[in-house]
């Protein structure tokens, strides 16, 4: 039903990154409104390299007849000639290098794409003597084969499954839950992108998180109505049991993730918040399949669950104080400082790195050499300097119309002399004569520090000394200056977000484990692992440490959406895993009053099963790493570090740690603050009907009588 809504209402993604209030948001504005709106359609070059030079006749041939073609088949009188009168500049000095303009005007996404197949397919027939061709624009990126990614995230988790639960049959289930939710979430994304912009990468940021989650949350039901019929409990019980335990925790978890990413409507960054929404709409359709469909298929299964099982599969470890992960926990609690003390050295190491970053927008220059995007770019590079790929725009307002010629002149002559300034053309007026535009070529690159230092130059001294006293409003706009704003709002509006975050989540761990020292652990374990997967990130992809490996084509700025979504995602599932273990963790403290024997039977019980969610997310997140898509890319190793660190790191040595060495403390909260708190309860509440206990190994007491003596036998009752 929701694809056959979505495929009704149809609609298309458009990938804006307007910014209100900022200057580069003003001068895109004043384009729209001053004539100059064409600038606005997707554009992309032919990039021509000859050794000949532009002006050989067989050179001029060739080039001409593929703009021709190009012009009349697709583009549609969009094409800038360097032949046509007017276009000298688009010939680099020397004549080697020369390209061509296309403009593809107001399309859709899908409508770009074909048209950019269409270009290069056209292109790759110009052969024998000709020019060396290089398409560039993001129109001629060559998309990802339909979910590779996706598909191989898929595939590694049903390993990881079919290890863990050692059966076909229970192995699909989870997969199955995770297909279904995911499916009906970018449906409904699908639906919502006719009433909200959202960005083209926005199914794959809710496939990346969706499939994540989606299988883990299933896996937990499972888990949980297994240990139920293994408990002696008929279908139907074990799967209300498995719903009123697992799946409390995960409509909790689910929510906090929801929560967290929803934060970032705090941003002003209008496709960060439609992206935000549609995480969440995935994240909440994958959590309603978990606790409807999921139910209804045990249904259908029943005791059949650990049929078509593995041949000749033993279990690797033991149940409860028999197992690996009791003995783990039990050795670090016997040295719980030295334990603790080298977790938070490895997390401070591996977060050093996040102390330099630079937030920017990747580019073309960014991707692999093999990349005819990549290529097109050093190419243009070489012939017309490393600032020509990144040129800045100056939208111009000038009310007096020519009566401001004067003040453009000034402004055109001051352009050309300031340093880090290569070229500027002159400005061209609209058609009415109120707007100007021109744009600045810098001396270095767009991702460059220069570049944007000389953006700031340009605002804070040169324009304002030519336009002072006059009624001319110049704004310095264009992709390059775009970018250092979104950067700047940014890195202001983070702190805003992170403390938003850590204070609500830090209400709600209050309020469900009643204590004051496990939630603020927690939240400082969960900055950590973030901190860690920010310092992996920037050594990758700003630093270049193992670009080969991860496919890096060149080192360049972190993307300015990556860290506020890294810190959402990441934090939302961290939470996940810490209501996992210390809901468990507070069950054995209530039940015992021992918070040694708590910690260690918590972590017995929850290690095993955390450690399969943590490895399909690992898998389905670094799956997105090996990508053509710089942005996702990032995004999904920052993700899988965080995760494998949280789940190893974290859960497996500094929890344990550090809960043995803060003792009864950890549990400690004021009465008057326990009395005014609400109650919630992930697990279920302690008086509801579960069934049995899963049977344990246990000490037998004998009390006898003090009367018997010590040579005589008495019947004693246990």
């Amino acid at each position: 039903v929701t694809f056959a809504l979505a495929s009704a209402l149809g609609g298309a993604f458009r990938t804006e990154f307007r910014l209100p209030g900022s200057e580069s948001q003003a001068a895109v504005d004043l384009f729209e409104h001053s004539g100059f709106g064409d600038r606005a359609g997707a554009t992309g070059q032919l990039v021509f390299e000859a050794g000949a030079g532009v002006h050989d006749p067989a050179i001029r041939e060739r080039v001409e007849a593929l703009l021709a073609e190009v012009d009349s088949r697709i583009v549609r009188s969009g094409i800038a000639s360097p032949y046509a009168p007017g276009g000298e500049h688009q010939i680099a000095e020397g004549g080697r290098v020369f390209y061509a303009d296309v403009n593809l005007a107001d399309r859709t996404e899908e409508a770009f794409q074909a048209a950019g197949e269409r270009i290069t397919a056209l292109a790759h027939d110009v052969r024998g003597d000709g020019p060396r061709i290089s398409l560039g624009g993001d129109i001629f990126i060559e998309p990802e084969v339909g979910g590779a990614s996706e598909m191989i995230g898929v595939l590694a988790s049903m390993v990881i499954l079919l290890l863990a639960f050692g059966s076909v049959l229970a192995m699909g289930l989870p997969i199955v839950t995770a297909l279904f939710g995911i499916g009906c979430g970018a449906a409904v994304v699908l639906v919502a992108r006719n009433f909200i912009d959202m960005p083209d990468f926005t199914m794959a940021a809710i496939s990346m998180v969706g499939i994540g989650v989606g299988i883990d949350y299933a896996l937990f039901i499972v888990t949980r109505y297994r240990e139920g019929l293994r408990a002696g409990l008929d279908p139907e019980p074990a799967v209300v049991r498995a719903i009123d335990t697992a799946g409390r925790a995960v409509i909790f978890a689910g929510t906090t993730v929801m929560i967290s990413v929803l934060g970032l409507l705090l941003t002003d960054l209008s496709s960060t918040r439609a992206v935000a929404v549609a995480i969440s709409l995935g994240v909440l359709m994958t959590m309603a399949a978990s606790i409807t469909l999921l139910p209804a298929l045990l249904g259908f299964v029943g005791t059949n669950i650990d049929r078509l099982g593995l041949p000749r599969r033993h279990p690797a470890t033991g149940p409860g104080r028999r197992s690996f992960w009791y003995r783990w926990s039990r050795t670090l609690q016997r040295r719980p400082g030295l334990a603790a003390a080298a977790g938070f050295v490895l997390l401070l190491v591996l977060a050093a790195p996040a102390l330099t970053m630079r937030l920017g927008i990747g580019d073309a220059g960014n991707r692999p050499t093999t990349d005819t995007t990549r290529r097109a770019y050093d190419a243009l590079a070489r012939g017309f300097g490393p600032g020509f790929n990144g040129p800045l725009v100056l939208a111009i307002e000038t009310p007096s119309g020519r009566g401001d010629a004067a003040t453009l002149a000034r402004l055109e002559a001051d352009l050309a002399a300031t340093p880090g300034v290569a070229a500027a053309t002159p400005s061209q007026a609209s058609a009415d004569g109120t707007a100007a535009v021109l744009q600045v070529f810098p001396t270095s690159a767009p991702q460059d520090t220069e570049t944007a230092e000389l953006v700031t130059r340009l605002r804070d001294d040169v324009i304002p000394a030519v336009t002072d006293g006059t009624d001319v409003t110049v704004f310095v706009g264009g992709a390059t200056a775009s970018f250092d704003d979104i950067a700047e709002a940014t890195a202001a509006s983070l702190p805003i977000f992170i403390g938003a975050v850590l204070v609500l989540s830090f209400v709600l761990l209050m309020t469900v484990f009643r204590s004051i020292l496990v939630p603020l652990k927690a939240v400082v374990m969960n900055l950590l692992s973030i901190g860690a997967a920010y310092g992996v990130v920037v050594a990758v992809y700003q630093w270049g440490w193992a670009s080969d490996f991860f496919g890096v084509g060149k080192s360049g700025p972190i993307e300015v959406w990556a860290p506020v979504f890294l810190f959402a995602v990441v934090f939302g599932l961290s939470m996940d895993y810490e209501v996992f273990l210390l809901s468990r963790i507070r069950e054995e403290y209530d039940r015992t009053g021992d918070n040694t024997t708590a910690v260690s039977d918590g972590l017995a019980s929850t290690a095993r099963v955390i450690t399969a969610a943590a490895a399909i997310m690992v898998c389905v997140f670094g799956s997105f790493v090996f990508g053509p898509e710089r942005g996702l890319a990032l995004f999904g190793l920052g993700l899988a570090v965080a995760v494998f660190v949280d789940a190893t790191v974290v859960r497996l040595l500094l929890v344990p740690a550090t809960m043995e060495l803060l003792g009864a403390a950890n549990w400690w909260m004021p009465r008057w603050l326990d009395r005014v708190l609400p109650r919630v309860h992930v697990e279920a509440p302690p008086d509801a009907a579960r069934g049995p206990r899963p049977a344990e190994p246990a000490d037998l007491r004998f009390d006898l009588p003090s009367s018997v003596p010590s040579s005589g036998h008495q019947e004693v009752s246990v």
